[in-house]
């Protein structure tokens, strides 16, 4: 199989019903998401646009014009204290996958949260039989962070979350910048 030659670039709102597509796929069929009906486009559209609300990114990964994925960090929880910690969502159709264009997303979020002075990043994968999704989280310096056992319901049996945690300060030193406006 020949690699594919992808750029990485901030989400178009175009770009939106190849990315419910994608999302629509993981929602039926994998257990990346513990969503049960699938979203539509003016669903995502209203998502990304909470997550660009808090100046935070929604990226697309593009080949030849065609969305094939796309990724953005979002709060890892509501409360004021947790606004230097951010979730990361990865997403791709599967034709797009074994390309190294998940890492890429990855890479492009990690920088992005470090230019924001956050502090953690949070991957929360669905099914700890993702070996897929563990192994990219663990080649982008993520550790895990522990298991949840059997927390979510889908295709008439019980899965696993795993979490796992890149550190982007590990030495501790107080917060540069205010965090998300939480």
């Amino acid at each position: 199989m020949r690699p594919m030659v992808f750029d990485i670039r901030d989400t178009l709102a175009d770009d939106l019903p190849a990315i419910t597509a994608i999302y629509v796929d993981e929602v039926l069929h994998g257990t990346a998401t513990f969503e049960l009906d699938p979203p539509d486009v003016a669903e995502m559209a209203s998502r990304r646009q909470a997550v660009q609300a808090l100046d935070l990114p929604w990226l697309s990964a593009v080949v030849d014009g065609q969305v094939v994925g796309y990724a953005y960090l979002a709060p890892f929880r509501l409360r004021p204290a947790y606004r230097y910690c951010v979730e990361l969502s990865v997403y791709l159709a599967p034709e797009a996958r074994g390309q190294g264009i998940g890492r890429a997303l990855m890479e492009a979020l990690i920088a992005r949260a470090r230019a924001m002075g956050l502090r953690h990043l949070i991957g929360v994968i669905g099914d700890s039989a993702n070996a897929g999704s563990i192994g990219l989280h663990k080649a982008t310096g993520f550790r895990e962070a522990g298991v949840w056992r059997e927390t979510g319901w889908k295709f008439d049996r019980w899965i696993d979350v795993v979490l796992m945690q890149l550190d982007l300060n590990p030495d501790g030193r107080p917060p540069e910048s205010p965090g998300l406006r939480l």
